[in-house]
């Protein structure tokens, strides 16, 4: 992937092809972010995807928390 830069919109994905766009969205809050997939992970047990802190601010998430991913086609 690319280096990691915890201030752009980007996110880590176990299986999604590099360079996807992604809604996410927290479902505590309902607030989106759109983040580009440039990473390899998470390796933790029950994590679908890693944010960037930007990613995480954007959608007022603190540590983990339930989202919905979808797929921005271009």
């Amino acid at each position: 992937g690319h280096k990691f830069n915890k201030h752009a919109l980007t996110a880590a994905h176990k299986t999604l092809k590099l360079e996807t766009k992604v809604r996410v969205t927290n479902l505590h809050n309902n607030k989106k972010v759109i983040v580009l997939i440039n990473d390899r992970g998470p390796y933790v047990r029950g994590r679908i995807i890693d944010l960037s802190q930007a990613a995480k601010n954007t959608i007022g998430m603190e540590g983990t928390a339930k989202v919905k991913l979808e797929i921005i086609d271009d």
